[in-house]
């Protein structure tokens, strides 16, 4: 028996690195956010047609009712949105459903990308970017993080475990340069000062003056028309005075061109850093695709000054996943402590525990079965079944030791009682509890996929236990019972022989 009980532990262990493991169940709340990414070199004015096409080709699918967006913001060729989904009454398909069908739909659009994600009720580590989990590059060198970005991202896109792969870093955006001849300038009779003062006036919506109303107040901004602002030949229209009051054109004394410009470089802490997010296809889990990202950069063979980590909810999950064995032991460390101060026994309290590794077996079996991922919420339920399922055996073992030294049982006469006399309480129980969970497991509705891995835990966990309590507990109580008399006696022999009185054969 004790044979089966370390088979069923390892057991335990083997289909925990089996499981398919993730942070917070993907829900579908009805709600989709989007997040919109055009060309570094775009004008806000064709970011905004963008904006309307995207708005128009996800508003024509079936499953939406309604769509806002903007553009704008930090950077000028971003934008986000905001996606209302029919009732799961009205529409066939999942929110991921929807999110794969548009994505190839607003495909078609030259010039941009869509990126949609399930919004979720619970969202721990929360980061913004494009995609819904994210992999951080840090690195102190600014020209080793332009060079292996594009080489790690364009990697990841080819993996069939993420999907909508993007990033921050954006060094492709476009600026004009204006070059100011000096010389020519003096010549002319033009400071610097007014060239610069020119184009603050011009580009830089100065506050220039503030009218005041009795109700309200209005902030007079300057610039050029909307009509002057749209190309760099514009800047051939503008004039400086110089020193005598004459307009000097700015092409005599000034050339410019349009060369590349990074539109911003990201940094976390001290560090030069670029972030690619992901989010996951259909069916895939989050320690699925976290692993193959660790493979891929490992297989890249990317230099040591480069750092690569994951963060906002992809990081919490990597610490999740470290703190879990430590936290499930320290559970059952603590149950055992409690257990041992209630019997005065160290005995007794491995027993009890000798429930749970069947318990984990059932749940972790249950979760398998249904292709629920093992998550936070599903780690919950085993944490719940360490207290639910140990019940069986206290009901047992109270009424086995009550016999003993009330009755002047046997031990294996007073768990063959408990057994019997117990039996209806037991079954009466769990079966109450795994009733209470079957709703949590079955249930539907708008974020019912964070209550499932719940219910489908506490029901597997309890079934499994149920069958196989009522036959290892006994078992392992007698052994246990039959270690501790020999342990006794051991310990007794010694003492015995140190207070046997010499004899003259002995003295």
């Amino acid at each position: 028996m004790l044979g089966l009980l370390a088979a069923t532990i390892a057991l335990n262990v083997w289909l925990y690195t089996i499981v398919p493991k993730g942070f917070f169940p993907a829900q579908d709340t009805g709600r989709l956010f989007m997040s919109i990414r055009g060309d570094q070199g775009i004008s806000f004015q064709a970011m905004q047609s963008k904006l309307a096409d995207f708005i128009e080709i996800v508003r024509a699918d079936p499953a939406v009712t309604i769509v806002t967006g903007f553009t704008g913001g930090s950077r000028v060729n971003s934008g986000w949105g905001f996606v209302t989904l029919a009732p799961l009454g009205e529409r066939k398909e999942s929110a991921e459903q929807v999110v794969a069908r548009l994505r190839v739909a607003t495909s078609r659009v030259p010039g941009a990308r869509v990126f949609m994600v399930p919004v979720r009720e619970i969202r721990i580590g929360g980061r913004q970017s494009s995609s819904e989990f994210q992999y951080t590059l840090l690195t102190d060198e600014l020209e080793v993080l332009r060079t292996w970005e594009p080489r790690i991202r364009n990697a990841l896109s080819r993996l069939p475990q993420v999907t909508d792969v993007d990033t921050d870093q954006e060094d492709k955006g476009r600026q004009v340069s204006l070059t100011i001849d000096r010389d020519a300038a003096a010549r002319l009779g033009i400071p610097t000062r007014l060239v610069t003062s020119l184009l603050n006036d011009a580009y830089g919506q100065r506050q220039v003056s503030t009218i005041y109303q009795p109700l309200n107040q209005y902030h007079v901004v300057l610039e050029v028309g909307p009509e002057f602002r749209d190309s760099p030949e514009d800047l051939r229209s503008f004039s400086v005075p110089n020193a005598a009051g004459v307009a000097v054109p700015l092409s005599q004394f000034a050339s410019w061109t349009t060369t590349p410009a990074p539109l911003g470089v990201s940094h976390q802490g001290q560090f030069a850093a670029s972030t690619i997010s992901f989010s996951l296809p259909e069916g895939v889990s989050l320690s699925e695709a976290t692993a193959a990202i660790e493979e891929t950069v490992a297989r890249l063979g990317v230099p040591t000054s480069l750092y690569g980590s994951f963060e906002g909810t992809a990081g919490a999950f990597q610490r999740s996943l470290e703190s879990q064995p430590l936290l499930i032991l320290a559970a059952l460390i603590a149950v055992y402590l409690v257990l041992g101060i209630l019997y005065e026994s160290l005995v007794h309290p491995i027993t009890i525990l000798s429930t749970l590794p069947s318990a984990g077996v059932g749940a972790l079996l249950a979760l398998m079965a249904t292709g629920t991922e093992f998550s936070i919420i599903a780690m919950i339920g085993v944490l719940l079944l360490i207290g639910i399922v140990k019940k069986n055996a206290i009901i047992m073992i109270d009424f086995a030791i009550a016999a003993e030294r009330e009755l002047g049982l046997a031990p294996r006469e007073a768990i063959h009682r408990a057994c019997r006399l117990r039996v209806r309480p037991i079954l009466m129980t769990t079966t109450a509890a795994m009733l209470g969970a079957v709703p949590l497991a079955i249930g539907t509705g708008n974020g019912a996929e964070l209550r499932q891995p719940l219910g489908i835990t506490i029901v597997g966990g309890l079934a499994l236990s149920q069958l196989l309590t009522l036959y290892t507990t006994p078992v392992v109580y007698l052994y246990l019972d039959r270690l501790a008399a020999r342990v006794r006696r051991l310990r007794r022999g010694p003492r015995d022989a140190a207070m046997r009185p010499p004899t003259p054969d002995n003295a």
